[in-house]
């Protein structure tokens, strides 16, 4: 169980890591600036970026998988034309490199230069050409890495990979070119494997779990938290939960964890609809006695539907709560488990 659950949170480490590369791009649309040329590059060049020029479907420079976008090129630059390193330097190398398959290596890299000559002048054009060279340098030796020497699927394992990942960053670029092309990332990566790094030390109560995660989140970007906090705290409520009961805890530490996970009003909502799960259950199960009675007795066929059809008019008002009884009588009369939601 525990090792299905690691394989589960590297999934969505994953992909969450490839989402959030993706949701990073420029999504910029073209009335987004002048359909003048010269106004465009005048108005760019003004916030240190170059402009994000748009495909043919002629372009030799693109594949034809790419045909119809726009090649997300923002290269930032400062004041005296040099290069920024930044997350848009990195999309705009991947941009390229995603045409890997349809094109030889050598073919790509000699497009992008091409592609890059035809808007950038020195020092910047060097500058860029060069930071290219390395980051393909880099992504041919990502293929090289060798697995740890740890147990697989363990926190160990993954931290060594990371760490191999980091080494590797470090031959090819500077503190500030890591930062540049992969700080965003880098911070996520860290912070998902601090959270398996918790959800694994068995030293640690459930309770004392649930503080540490929101000591982590809580260190999360702004931008960031609002897209993981359900994620995030869906699958923390549940674990931590889960290995409450798992161990015969207390309702009392149940709201504890609650409390450290997502604070007192997030708790308070949490026990309304722990209470409308207990009355559903409660209300299903006796249903589901009085419906056995009925079907145990010696009434004919028609008269028994009707009694059970007015036992659960007596029982459930609503249609939908109907609906939702037909596939807990579906799962009792074969003899599974019913599907309460806990």
């Amino acid at each position: 169980m525990q090792k299905n659950k690691l394989w589960l949170m590297l999934a969505m480490v994953i992909l969450i890591a490839v989402a959030f590369i993706y949701w990073l791009y420029p999504q910029a649309s073209q009335n987004d600036y002048t359909s003048n040329p010269a106004q465009q590059q005048t108005a760019m060049a003004a916030s240190g970026e170059t402009p994000t020029l748009e495909n043919t479907a002629h372009s030799p420079l693109i594949s034809p998988s790419q045909h119809d976008t726009e090649v997300n090129c923002q290269i930032s630059l400062d004041d005296a034309n040099r290069l920024i390193v930044n997350e848009n330097t990195r999309n705009c190398f991947e941009y390229f490199i995603t045409q890997y398959g349809e094109k030889p290596i050598e073919q790509i890299k000699q497009d992008f230069k091409t592609y890059i000559a035809q808007d950038h002048k020195e020092p910047a054009l060097s500058q860029i050409y060069a930071l290219w060279d390395r980051y393909m340098q880099y992504r041919e030796r990502l293929g090289d890495v060798q697995p740890p020497n740890e147990e697989k699927q363990s926190p160990q394992y993954y931290r060594a990979i990371y760490n191999s990942m980091q080494n590797l960053r470090q031959q090819f670029f500077s503190d500030y070119e890591i930062e540049g092309l992969f700080g965003k990332e880098n911070s996520y990566h860290e912070y998902t494997l601090k959270r398996i790094e918790v959800v694994n030390d068995k030293k640690l109560s459930e309770v004392e779990k649930a503080k540490k995660f929101k000591a982590l989140f809580d260190e999360l970007p702004e931008d960031w938290k609002a897209n993981l906090e359900q994620i995030n705290q869906l699958d923390d409520l549940r674990k931590l939960t889960t290995d409450i009961k798992a161990r015969g805890g207390s309702a009392a530490e149940i709201r504890q964890m609650r409390l450290n996970l997502v604070g007192a009003e997030a708790t308070q909502r949490l026990e309304h609809l722990d209470g409308q799960r207990r009355e559903w259950k409660g209300n299903v199960n006796q249903y589901l006695s009085e419906r056995d009675s009925i079907i145990q007795s010696n009434l004919s066929d028609s008269a028994k539907q009707q009694a059970i059809q007015q036992l659960r008019n007596q029982h459930f008002k609503s249609q939908q709560d109907q609906l939702r009884l037909s596939t807990f009588e579906t799962v009792h009369d074969q003899g599974g488990k019913l599907p309460f939601s806990e």
